[in-house]
């Protein structure tokens, strides 16, 4: 877009401020005290679990809703005290969903874009029609501009709602999940798109429900749950896995993408907070004192746990990424450098040992892993990604680390005082419940394990 809808503006105010915002329904309170600014040149994302007021909140801004309490300034200015059509000069919008019940083609939509900007009887001149074009070249959406809003598919109209948007040409964007219809090429397409728009010098505000997509477009992001503002700030600094756990009642492991750099959520069930008798989950077969087998409910205490993984490839990533998400302490090897598991726990903190694929493992590196294991309150023994088991020599395997000469981890293992193996096909559930050592629903496991 060639006009800079923040070139007449004051630099010293932030286009957006929100200032302790309580907003309450007849059903009752949404959100509380929220405060936060979204500067010139800024992309703020709004995350948070589903009913935590994120719409809400935008929605405030734009003026369609009445707040209970707070301030909301929009370029220095209460918006309490501008028309429809002055805070339409200054914020534009781009619903989460929005029923078009007249057949207009989709050129005439964007249209609807310059409306702020032109009196009762002013049609539209070389300037709306340059801003008409440039939003809808920008968004993808010329191919089909003269077909009818009604026949374009549901992510097609999103990209017309962007396309209006872009064609206000206001200094500030609100967005409500801008690519929840998208497929994943035209999400990708539309947080760049956005993310260019902020770097242009507008402020754009999004309430976003893909965490992995705030986090690699967004400067800040505002985690609302509960009722208010949970956390606020970088995504590096702010989706962590205790505040993604805590915000959405879950499990997380939060990683690093090799791509972007970025952090990369992956959340589970919180399994961990269950309630044991739920039935969902079939109970875990333990000894009994007697020596017979009883039905028991899954372990729910939180408490960590040191545990060493033996593995290689994506099964084992999987499980070490669940360990973590649960609380417990990783550490792994020997691994091949650059295995996927390697990545993974040193994404979490842990400590691993490396070799170079497919050579000699030295004896000080296999000593090292074998401290570790060691070290651990048990040590889990992935199977292969080809679902086969075992520490077979000069093969890349659970046990192994594709390595030649025989396999290092043989060793590393027989370190263990506790081993357990673990099957592709294992639960969750059974693989927390696994990793307990306190005997809480009976005697201690055997020394060697295998669940499937």
């Amino acid at each position: 877009m060639s006009s800079d809808p923040s070139s007449d503006t004051s630099d010293t105010d932030p286009l957006i401020e929100v200032r302790d915002l309580s907003v309450s329904f007849e059903t009752g309170p949404v959100v509380s005290g929220v405060d936060f600014d979204v500067e010139r040149g800024s992309l703020v994302g709004l995350v948070g679990p589903n009913g935590a007021g994120k719409t809400t909140v935008i929605r405030a801004i734009k003026g369609t809703i009445t707040p209970d309490s707070g301030e909301i300034r929009l370029d220095g200015d209460d918006a309490a005290d501008l028309s429809a059509r002055e805070v339409s000069r200054r914020v534009a919008s781009v619903p989460q969903a929005t029923e078009l019940a007249f057949d207009f083609r989709v050129r005439h939509v964007v249209e609807m874009g310059r409306t702020p900007h032109l009196g009762r009887f002013d049609g539209h001149g070389p300037d709306d029609e340059r801003a008409v074009r440039e939003a809808m070249d920008a968004t993808g959406v010329t191919r089909f501009a003269d077909r009818s809003i009604t026949a374009v598919s549901g992510g097609e109209r999103q990209r017309v709602l962007l396309a209006r948007a872009l064609a206000q040409e206001t200094p500030a964007l609100l967005l409500d999940e801008p690519t929840e219809s998208l497929d994943v090429n035209h999400a990708v397409r539309t947080g760049k798109l956005i993310r260019e728009i902020a770097d242009g010098g507008r402020a754009a505000l999004a309430a976003i429900h893909d965490l992995d997509l705030a986090a690699r477009y967004c400067d800040e992001v505002v985690v609302l749950a509960k009722g208010g503002v949970h956390a606020a700030g970088p995504p590096a600094e702010v989706l962590t896995a205790d505040a993604v756990g805590s915000a959405f009642d879950a499990e997380a492991f939060v990683g690093r993408n090799p791509a972007t750099g970025s952090p990369a959520i992956t959340a589970f069930d919180a399994l961990a907070r269950d309630d044991p008798s739920d039935p969902s989950e079939p109970p875990v077969t333990v000894p009994s004192d007697d020596g017979d087998t009883t039905d028991e409910p899954s372990v729910t205490d939180r408490d960590a746990r040191r545990v060493h993984v033996v593995g290689t490839g994506r099964t084992a990533a999987r499980i070490a990424a669940r360990l973590v998400a649960a609380g417990h302490e990783l550490s792994a090897g020997v691994v091949p450098a650059g295995d996927v598991l390697a990545g993974v726990v040193a994404d979490a903190g842990g400590r691993v040992v490396t070799a170079p694929p497919f050579e000699s493992v030295v004896p000080s590196t296999r000593e090292a892993a074998g401290d570790l294991a060691g070290e651990a309150d048990v040590t889990i023994v992935v199977d292969r990604d080809d679902g086969s088991e075992g520490t077979e020599s000069g093969r890349t395997g659970s046990g192994g680390a594709g390595n030649k000469g025989p396999d290092p981890n043989e060793g590393v293992i027989a370190s263990a005082e506790r081993v357990v193996h673990v099957g592709a096909d294992a639960s969750e559930r059974q693989l927390l419940d696994a990793v307990r050592t306190d005997g809480s629903y009976g005697p201690e496991p055997s020394v060697d394990e295998r669940i499937e």
